[in-house]
């Protein structure tokens, strides 16, 4: 096992170089330019988008909201609480601030995966089905280029999603009932092995069904408990909120010697809970039917705010507010820089810790059963996944499709085995190969994504309800996905429409 630590750290030392945080922000700030910052621009259409209904009944894809639901459902999970905390312990206050940074500029990121997403999906066994393999090998102009990249992520949502991050999930769940009810790691990870596999066996509709139902309520909950702790505490919220944007430019007494860390830490700590860049959310989001690619981009963009802007925002108030919580002076953890829980494991302790100082020991047992809520949610994200990526690589053969959702149960029940101080290295290389990849990817189609979001706006602009037709900006659709919304293009006269500029008729 002590191999196995020490592999896995110099991996992720590799993966999340210095070098990584700075890639990962030039590509949302490159974005957000490109874009004309759409993600603030955009936000009432991005709210309006989100209750959309699609009018393609052929389709047995979600709607919108439940994409939105079972991308947040996959978002929301161990990097929001437990990852917020490692952050504060690594970084001080300041981390949190540049986790919204992140949120604010990375939703352009997520926006730009999600409509590539939708533009180059197709149909599988009677679903719809996309994602980076799909716009990579079929949108990159060099094809050798876009078939390896779409193969290298492939293997990189098998090492991720595949294997490290759902036996991520289950030590983290298996941590928080563990310290709450006293249940046995093994139970807990046959229990949520179980009840994922009943879920998963129904294919994308139940995983959207059971999103749709938990996702709202649990972040409702968790919200309302925040408040709690927020007014509980209220007369210390101007010096907490004070000393995170002190300490994130290095003005703080206490921890302006760690402003470095607070800034690489509120970076990937952020990239890691917003999913923006590595490719999972438009796995999810290309199962949807909505009549524009910009749509499900807008309401993917929103899922990043929620995710951090909201969750990540009430974790790291909270554990500010309460004191429970440790910084480490080296940015390594092995040296002490404050310390108010001696002896107490970073991560979701500090949540915890926050829960029973503020509302009992009832608090912590709330957050034990909201977190395993929020981890069986992200695993069905994880699952679809994997799943997706089986069908761009092997077709249409149900018995693939089968088989990864029996070897994905078998991977959730790894994480039982992995101490904490390993299970994060592995979370941060299972995110960090897909972040590499599809990043590079989307950076490269560009050009793509520009002329698709003008499409929006043109329509957008006119007082026209945006409609698609992927022949417009040089897409194939084989598969006739969006032939329902092309019609409807044609009844409206779109093509004779000299302010649209398509030039020709249909």
């Amino acid at each position: 096992m002590e191999v196995f630590v020490t592999v896995m750290n110099k991996v992720n030392d590799i993966i999340w170089h210095p070098v990584m945080c700075v890639f990962l922000m030039f590509a949302a700030l490159w974005f957000t330019v490109r874009l004309k910052g759409m993600q603030v621009r955009r936000l009432k259409d991005m709210v309006n988008c989100l209750l959309e209904k699609g009018d393609n009944k052929e389709d047995t894809g979600l709607s919108s909201f439940q994409a939105f639901a079972t991308t947040v459902g996959g978002r929301v999970g161990t990097g929001n609480i437990a990852g917020t905390a490692t952050a504060v312990f690594m970084g001080g206050p300041g981390a949190l601030f540049w986790m919204w940074v992140t949120a604010i500029l990375g939703a352009s990121t997520g926006m730009v995966e999600c409509i590539l997403g939708q533009a180059y999906k197709t149909r599988n066994l009677g679903e719809l089905t996309g994602g980076p393999a799909f716009y990579l090998s079929n949108g990159i102009k060099n094809k050798t280029l876009g078939k390896t990249l779409a193969v290298l992520f492939c293997i990189a949502v098998f090492i991720g999603p595949g294997v490290l991050l759902p036996a991520m999930q289950t030590q983290t769940a298996a941590t928080a009932v563990n310290g709450a009810f006293g249940i046995s790691f093994l139970f807990v990870g046959i229990l949520m092995t179980v009840i994922v596999g009943i879920v998963t066996m129904g294919g994308i509709k139940r995983i959207g069904q059971v999103a749709e139902l938990l996702a709202p309520i649990m972040c409702g909950i968790y919200f309302i408990i925040t408040i709690i702790i927020l007014v509980v505490n209220i007369d210390q919220v101007p010096s907490v909120f004070g000393s995170i944007f002190a300490s994130a430019f290095g003005k703080d007494a206490v921890f302006g010697g760690i402003v470095g860390s607070a800034l690489a830490w509120g970076i990937k700590r952020g990239f890691f809970s917003n999913d923006a860049g590595n490719g999972m959310s438009p796995l999810i989001s290309s199962t949807s039917d909505t009549s524009h690619p910009v749509k499900q981009g807008l309401v993917q963009g929103f899922s990043v705010y929620i995710d951090t802007l909201l969750v990540c925002t009430c974790t790291g108030i909270s554990v500010l507010l309460a004191g429970t919580y440790n910084v480490a002076a080296d940015g390594a953890g092995k040296v002490l820089l404050v310390e108010k829980l001696p002896g107490v494991q970073y991560g979701i302790a500090f949540m915890q810790e926050a829960m029973s100082v503020t509302v009992g020991k009832a608090g912590a047992i709330l957050l034990a059963i909201m977190l395993f809520v929020f981890i069986f949610t992200t695993m069905l994200s994880y699952s679809y996944q994997l799943e997706s990526t089986c069908k761009f690589l092997f077709g249409e053969r149900k018995w693939v499709v089968t088989f990864v959702r029996i070897l994905f149960l078998v991977f959730c029940m790894f994480g039982i085995l992995i101490d904490g101080d390993t299970i994060w290295p592995m979370g941060d290389i299972g995110v960090g190969c897909m972040l590499w990849v599809n990043t590079f990817g989307i950076l490269l189609l560009t050009p793509k994504v520009i002329a698709i979001v003008k499409d929006y706006e043109k329509q957008k602009n006119l007082g026209l309800d945006p409609l698609f037709d992927p022949a417009t900006v040089g897409i194939e659709d084989e598969e006739n996905v969006w032939g329902t919304y092309v019609e409807k293009k044609k009844q409206r006269g779109d093509y004779e429409n000299p302010d649209l500029g398509y030039g020709k008729e249909k």
